[in-house]
């Protein structure tokens, strides 16, 4: 018989214990974003570094009176349990939104809620990804796009991208050599590219799912927010034009950047096998996205708010955008390149290095903060071959004064 060891639990309860992580958060590391806000404590500071937008912004009246309306009208629905697939007036008012915007085909029961657009990515990450298995993504692409499929095991292949989004022509190589899983596109007005993809490259998309049989995902939480004339439709609005391509395309949108972020509402439409293995996986994380968010959202939408309030953040971030670009120009010169950006949040630029000036976006933040200024090295939003010299700003939470009194530092740290 073996002879039983008796521990010291005094000598036990001294040890260091080590907690036994999943292997799959080696893939990912703490959001570089996260870490630099740790930054912004100093007095004083003007941050170019947020990708939200401007809480002033916010319609708060009207969605009182939508509170008020879901208490009223449907405090039941609004207060209890509901199901997983999202609060059905919601989904009603979101494909009549959606059918405003050129997605007519879309009904009430091909789309699921979700706890803003970010969940629906890690819906797709649950549903669609094993380890191993290749994803293509756009150089540069949204940080948490990367981290959350790199937490499911993926191999992130980066397509480039320029001024009219992402090129084609360089994406269609690299589906048929990698043949990935699926490809993730921001095409209107991306985080932290801030590009638009042009009307002909989006169906070059759509016909290039169908001619190699590929999965492509649309995120779109920015496509209300253009300054000018309205950009191309959207993939999913456009797919009744390329036979077959609708049912290889997934759309996610989100409410959080045009109406409020607090609420977490977003939603994903697509084909329904996908939808019902989403809505399985959704029931495993959060039973449903708030139903009292829900229900607030409808009455938002059904009181037709939304169009003024989207005309008004859209003038207000216009001039903010113009009177970045215009103090970049003034302030930076030659040191720094970048497109205009015609929506959305941000504005995503190159450091050219031009007069022995910084090249290094980087170095450029470490500087900017000693200055007074910060925004966000572009490196971390590339999921291969970083550019060291990129960096965003985000024109949407500053005033024009503050603008020019930042710009005016950058100008200085540079």
């Amino acid at each position: 018989m073996e002879a039983v060891v008796h521990h010291d639990l005094s000598e036990i309860a001294t040890m260091p214990f080590t907690i036994p992580f999943a292997d799959r958060l080696n893939n990912v590391e703490t959001s570089a974003i996260r870490e630099l806000f740790k930054l912004l404590g100093k007095p004083g500071i003007i941050s170019f570094a947020g990708g939200f937008p401007d809480s002033a912004m916010f319609d708060v009246d009207g969605i009182r009176e939508a509170v008020n309306a879901a208490l009223t009208e449907e405090a039941g629905g609004a207060l209890q349990y509901g199901a997983t697939e999202g609060y059905q007036p919601l989904r009603e008012q979101l494909a009549a939104f959606m059918a405003s915007k050129g997605a007519k085909d879309v009904g009430a029961n091909d789309l699921i809620v979700t706890t803003g657009s970010q969940q629906g990515l890690d819906l797709l990450g649950k549903t669609l990804i094993s380890p191993g298995d290749k994803v293509i993504v756009e150089g540069p692409t949204f940080l948490a796009t990367i981290q959350c499929f790199r937490l499911y095991g993926a191999e992130l292949i980066s397509a480039p991208v320029d001024g009219d989004g992402v090129k084609t022509d360089e994406l269609e190589k690299l589906i048929a050599e990698h043949k990935p899983k699926f490809v993730y596109l921001i095409p209107t007005f991306g985080n932290p590219s801030g590009g638009l993809l042009s009307l002909e490259r989006r169906k070059q998309v759509l016909e290039m799912a169908v001619k190699h049989d590929t999965l492509i995902v649309e995120d779109d939480p920015y496509g209300d927010l253009y300054f000018g004339a309205a950009p191309p439709p959207s993939l999913l609005a456009l797919s009744p034009t390329v036979p077959g391509s609708r049912e290889r395309l997934v759309h996610c949108g989100s409410l959080s950047k045009v109406l409020s972020p607090g609420l977490r509402v977003g939603w994903m439409v697509g084909p329904a096998e996908l939808l019902a293995k989403a809505t399985m996986c959704k029931q495993f994380s959060d039973a449903h996205t708030s139903t009292f968010a829900q229900a607030t959202a409808a009455q938002y939408l059904k009181a037709g708010r939304m169009p003024a309030t989207l005309d008004k953040v859209r003038k207000v971030y216009a001039e903010r955008a113009t009177t970045m670009g215009n103090a970049l120009r003034r302030e930076l010169g030659d040191a720094i390149d970048f497109v205009q950006p015609q929506g959305g949040l941000f504005v995503w630029a190159s450091l050219t290095g031009a007069g022995g000036k910084v090249k290094d976006g980087g170095e450029l933040a470490r500087r900017a903060i000693e200055k007074g200024v910060a925004f966000v090295p572009g490196a971390p939003f590339f999921a291969r071959n970083p550019d060291h010299a990129t960096l965003r700003l985000s024109f949407a939470t500053v005033g024009l004064e503050k603008i020019e009194e930042g710009i005016g530092r950058l100008g200085q740290a540079v």
